[in-house]
């Protein structure tokens, strides 16, 4: 199928233009003078391309930062695991002439090898199945190895997007199959050999062998480690009513929503981001929902009081209630939840508490691994804990190339960048991680980005408005001296796409000149 989709002129004040060839949105760039074709919707969770930034040869999507290379489609960044399809193009005057296929395909996953025992011998085994874990795994594929790979988790169901679980999912607006990342059928066509319900009890590495909960034992070459973190529970009385939940997994998720059915009253505890996703998602299922909080502003020390309070103020009008400056000491009930009672000693009716104060590294099984005083794996530039051992995602404590100190990062994204650079450096291949973190939220019509990381920052910069509930729109930047460290944004998506990109090269003004920043020129 060959048509005309748009004339060179279309480019004379933009990069990108969108077109269709029939019902198929196509994303044409210029790069150097040439016209590319791709596919115009990220294939991650369906964003307009054209809305994000063209730096060179990567278009940055404005929604969650995954970024691709527009002359080939490959994916260069996640989240997603796919690429975009890439079309023929050619110029025939001032025609843009474009040929698809005749059933076009939304998405282009990256070829992979298979196992081949007669040119490789080596197993490469992953221990998690998270974003880390399963990104390690298609990109050894990707990257030609064709010995043995073992993708285990504990879990009893396939890789899943686990973002969701709190935002979609509890608000009712996804399904159990939608949270699948890949088919059954994906793992077995290019030889993952994936082992779920599989809990391991020990990893020895000096003699590179995983031992099962089971008894049985899996020999390695090279491991990642990538089990993620396990949600905290106070250690208070009446955690271990019914009606109390923690929320990091699918089947966590599930016993939520089913208890939000027939609850009245809601506590929870805690307002982190899963905190407070839970709690935007849980008034969207008619529950009333109080915030319990020892914080003074919600995200106070993340995002800084202003957009907190912003946040607060949009809750507050969606029914939700909070309960600032005060801690849970107490589950009340017999059998079932029936209250909560705070340090302060106020009581709360709660038929529904979600217990939402965090993770803590998944590591208790690494008995022969030394860890950090936090219970993480620290590792080096290259993700490296040790001889044929490595870690990703939220166990791993990493030299951070823009600040030069050690940190660890609780971000889906970033794990699945990490994920993909531990696999690379698993084959030889020595490529410093040099990622840039991104996170996301949505609550109500509140949908904010923020790239970079700052747990220290002395500043905040606020360029544009952040008082107004129905429709604030500004950039926040969050510094360190004179650096900045992080920006969030709310309404100002390809800003925080291109400002992702700047970090990415290390090109970020400094923080007395981001106010008023045109910032969609600086490509």
């Amino acid at each position: 199928m060959r048509k005309t989709v748009a004339k060179i002129s279309d480019f004379d004040a933009k990069a990108m233009v969108l077109a269709k060839v029939g019902d198929v949105k196509v994303l044409l760039s210029r790069v150097d003078g040439e016209i590319y074709a791709t596919g115009a919707t990220c294939p991650h969770n369906g964003a307009s391309l054209d809305k994000g930034v063209l730096c060179d040869r990567r278009v940055v999507c404005p929604w969650h930062n995954a970024s691709f290379d527009v002359t080939t489609g490959e994916q260069l960044c996640p989240p997603g695991l796919d690429g975009l399809p890439s079309y023929p193009v050619t110029l025939e005057g001032d025609d843009i002439v474009v040929e698809l296929p005749e059933e076009p395909q939304k998405a282009q996953t990256p070829k992979m090898a298979r196992h081949n025992p007669e040119t490789e011998s080596r197993t490469f085994a992953i221990l998690g199945a998270g974003a880390a874990g399963l990104n390690a795994a298609e990109t050894l594929r990707s990257q030609g190895f064709e010995g043995k790979v073992v993708l285990i988790t504990a879990e009893d169901e396939l890789p899943y997007d686990r973002t969701a679980l709190s935002k979609q999912y509890l608000a009712g607006g996804a399904s159990e199959d939608s949270l699948s990342l890949r088919s059954p059928e994906f793992y077995q066509h290019h030889d993952i050999a994936l082992k779920t319900g599989a809990r391991v009890t020990q990893v020895s590495p000096q003699s590179r062998q995983l031992t099962f909960d089971n008894g049985e034992t899996l020999d390695y070459d090279a491991l990642l480690l990538a089990t993620g973190g396990i949600a905290k529970m106070p250690p208070i009385d009446g955690v271990d009513l019914n009606g109390v939940f923690k929320l990091h997994n699918h089947q966590q998720a599930e016993a939520i929503l089913q208890a939000a059915q027939t609850a009245k009253q809601a506590v929870v505890v805690g307002s982190s981001f899963i905190g407070m996703e839970t709690a935007a998602s849980l008034a969207q299922q008619d529950v009333a929902v109080t915030v319990l909080s020892p914080d003074e502003v919600p995200f106070k020390r993340i995002l800084g009081p202003e957009v907190g309070k912003l946040f607060q103020r949009v809750h507050e009008a969606h029914g939700v209630t909070f309960k600032l400056g005060e801690k849970l000491e107490q589950v009340n009930g017999n059998g079932s939840a029936a209250s909560v009672t705070t340090n302060g000693g106020s009581k709360i009716p709660a038929d529904l508490v979600v217990i939402g104060i965090g993770v803590q590294p998944a590591t208790d099984y690494l008995q022969e691994v030394a860890l950090a005083d936090d219970n993480s794996v620290p590792v080096d530039a290259y993700l490296q804990a040790g001889e044929g051992l490595y870690a990703a995602g939220d166990i791993a404590t990493y030299p951070n190339w823009r600040s030069g100190e050690r940190v660890r990062i609780e971000h889906w994204q970033l794990a699945a960048q990490q994920g993909r650079a531990a696999a690379r450096n698993m084959l030889g291949q020595q490529q410093p991680f040099r990622g840039v973190p991104f996170f996301w939220t949505g609550q109500f019509n509140l949908k904010l980005r923020y790239v970079g990381h700052s747990e220290d920052w002395d500043t905040v910069i606020i360029d544009g408005n952040v008082t107004d509930s129905e429709n604030p729109e500004f950039l926040a930047f969050y510094c360190e001296g004179d650096r900045v460290a992080a920006v969030s944004g709310i309404n100002r998506d390809a800003d925080i796409a291109m400002i992702s990109e700047l970090m990415r090269r290390d090109e970020m003004p400094v923080a007395t000149a981001v106010k008023g920043v045109d910032w969609q020129s600086k490509c």
